[in-house]
């Protein structure tokens, strides 16, 4: 499914370049989204052909991300039209493309509140909102004697522990996730026990944390906490999930302040996470 065309073939969408993706991750920093620096490849690593662009009689206007990372579960994201091309019905042709190749999947997105009418008629429905936390890094704990570079450990172990707060298997993504240069992955570790890990990235303004999964909420703040260390006096994000009250405890705790909020949506029954545990989202792009 490479490409659909108009009547008048004004208007195709297709599969993106790489620099195409780079192109759409500039857009959603126009829109303000905070993109990490080294989105790109991350994200294609979850699913290269997952990646769309919409060309109006030669110019790129528009975006969608429609990753698939298994049989049976999608997620979309970078849903992005060009100012002076909405309002045209391109960016629906745009959604439909993203959505056709997910197929039969559960999809996920988290989509801005004031769109949920439009989302519902596509067929999703409300699970959640996501709220987007703000405030400046303060020096904390250096480290923990539970704590360790995510890295040293064994993948398989890493990718079981985050398969519990996922709902599908993402080892692609999650191996260039802690990869990715300026960003700093930690994870608690007791007696052979993963309990916790959380990832620090370097984005467009500050840094943003996530994922965030802890087995409970002294963890998650360990590991906050050992987080920003490495980034004090910086702009740090983390977007929590408003089912957990620990979580969003955390962020006030830490002074920081609630600026945006996303809805997260599916187009069947939410997966079974367990919400409790998660204290931050990996990304609004990709779930």
């Amino acid at each position: 499914m490479d490409e659909s065309t108009n009547t008048a073939r004004d208007f195709i969408v297709r599969t993106m370049t790489t620099g195409e993706v780079d192109r759409a991750i500039e857009w959603a920093a126009i829109e303000g989204w905070n993109p990490g620096m080294h989105d790109t490849r991350c994200f294609r690593a979850a699913d290269p052909d997952g990646f769309f662009v919409g060309v109006w009689r030669g110019e790129p206007i528009g975006s969608i991300s429609a990753v698939a990372y298994d049989a049976h579960f999608g997620f979309i994201g970078l849903y992005i039209v060009k100012p002076e091309f909405r309002g045209k019905g391109l960016g629906l042709r745009i959604w439909q493309h993203g959505i056709a190749y997910l197929g039969e999947r559960n999809i996920g997105l988290d989509g801005v509140v004031a769109q949920q009418p439009n989302y519902r008629k596509s067929g999703f429905a409300l699970a959640y909102r996501n709220i987007r936390f703000q405030g400046i890094a303060k020096a904390g704990i250096a480290g923990s004697a539970a704590l360790s570079d995510a890295h040293a450990l064994p993948f398989d172990q890493l990718s079981a522990y985050d398969r519990r707060f996922f709902p599908a298997p993402r080892n692609g993504f999650l191996r260039a996730w802690i990869d990715q240069p300026d960003a700093v992955a930690l994870a608690d570790v007791v007696d052979g026990q993963m309990r916790g890990y959380g990832v620090l990235r370097r984005c467009r303004e500050g840094r943003k944390i996530g994922p965030l999964f802890a087995d409970d909420a002294q963890i998650a703040e360990t590991l906050f906490s050992a987080l920003v260390a490495h980034c004090p006096g910086e702009i740090v994000t983390l977007d929590v999930p408003e089912p957990n009250p620990a979580a969003v405890a955390l962020a006030v705790r830490h002074s920081m302040t609630s600026v945006f909020e996303t809805a997260r949506m599916y187009t069947e029954e939410a997966p079974d996470i367990p919400l409790a545990q998660v204290f931050g989202v990996t990304s609004f792009e990709l779930g």
